[in-house]
C-alpha cells in the first residue's frame, strides 16, 4: 500500500474531491483526519466508508480560514494517529463574480478559505514534520486557474495564483527539511462546484468540446494523482505544480 501506516489531513475532506482523496488514501492504508464546520452526520458517514476500506479517521470540527481550526487538525492527527505526514490543502470556494462586481466580504472570504489556509496550513504542517524529525509532503488542491484566466470568476482565480507562488517558495524554502509541497491543478472536474454547468445541458456540451478528451473528470482521478505524489514513488517532486486537466488548457478559451 502506497500510504500504509501514514497520517493525512484533508482540508475539505467531506465532499468532492476532498471526499475522493480521503477515501483513496484510506485505500491505500492512510489514516485521515477530516475538517466539518457543521456537517457532523455526512462526516461520520465518511468515517464508516474509510473503516469499510479498513483505514481509520476521526472528525473536527474546524474552520480552516482560522488559525485555530488548522491547529487543531494537526493536534488532532498527532494525538490520533502519533503524528503527522502528509496534508492536503484541499478546501476552496468560488464566487463566479467579476472584478467590477466583486464584494470585500466575498473576496476575503475566498482567500481566507483557498488561499490563507493552505499559507498558514503549510506553516503549521511544516513545523509539526520538523518537531517530529521526519519528512513530511504538503499537498495544495490548485486549479488550471492559477495560470490561466477565467474571467467572471477573479477572486478565485488569483486566491489559486497565489497558491502557485506559495509552493513553489515554500517548496525551495523547505526542501532542507526534506519537506515537499506540490500543486496538483485539476481542469473541470464533476464536484458540487461545477453542478450547475452540469446541470445545463447546453454548458456542459460547450465545455466537453473545449476539452480534448471530451469530458469532465472524475474526483477520483484527481485522487489517484493525489496519492502518488503524497507517496515515496514522488520523492523527487517539489516545488512545483502537476496539471491534470484533460488537455483542455492547450489552446481553449477559458471557461
Amino acid at each position: 500500500m502506497l500510504l500504509e501506516g501514514k497520517s493525512i489531513i484533508v482540508t475539505g475532506g467531506n465532499s468532492g474531491i476532498g471526499e475522493a482523496v480521503v477515501l483513496a488514501a484510506a485505500a491505500e492504508g492512510a489514516n485521515v483526519v477530516i475538517d466539518y464546520i457543521k456537517d457532523r452526520d455526512e462526516t461520520d458517514s465518511l468515517i464508516h466508508h474509510v473503516e469499510a476500506l479498513g483505514g481509520r479517521a476521526v472528525g473536527v470540527k474546524a474552520d480552516v480560514s482560522k488559525l485555530s481550526g488548522l491547529q487543531a487538525m494537526v493536534d488532532a492527527a498527532v494525538s490520533s494517529f502519533g503524528q503527522l505526514d502528509v496534508l492536503v490543502n484541499n478546501a476552496g470556494i468560488e464566487t463566479r463574480t467579476s472584478i467590477l462586481d466583486t464584494s470585500e466580504e466575498q473576496y476575503d472570504r475566498v482567500m481566507g478559505i483557498n488561499l490563507k489556509s493552505a499559507f498558514f496550513g503549510t506553516q503549521l504542517a511544516a513545523k509539526q514534520f520538523i518537531a517530529q524529525g521526519s519528512p513530511g509532503v504538503v499537498i495544495n488542491m490548485s486549479s488550471v486557474h492559477e495560470d490561466w484566466p477565467m474571467p467572471g470568476n477573479v477572486a478565485y482565480c488569483v486566491s489559486k495564483g497565489g497558491m502557485r507562488m506559495l509552493t513553489r517558495t515554500a517548496g525551495v524554502e523547505l526542501g532542507e527539511h526534506g519537506i515537499r509541497v506540490v500543486n496538483v491543478a485539476p481542469g473541470a472536474v464533476e464536484t458540487p462546484i461545477n453542478t450547475s454547468t452540469m446541470e445545463d445541458p447546453q454548458k456542459l456540451k460547450q465545455l466537453n468540446s473545449a476539452i480534448p478528451l471530451r469530458r469532465m473528470a472524475k474526483p477520483a482521478e484527481i485522487a489517484e494523482l493525489v496519492v502518488y505524489l503524497a507517496s515515496s514513488r514522488s520523492s523527487y517532486v517539489t516545488a512545483t505544480t502537476v496539471v491534470v486537466d484533460g488537455g483542455i488548457m492547450q489552446g481553449s478559451v477559458g471557461l
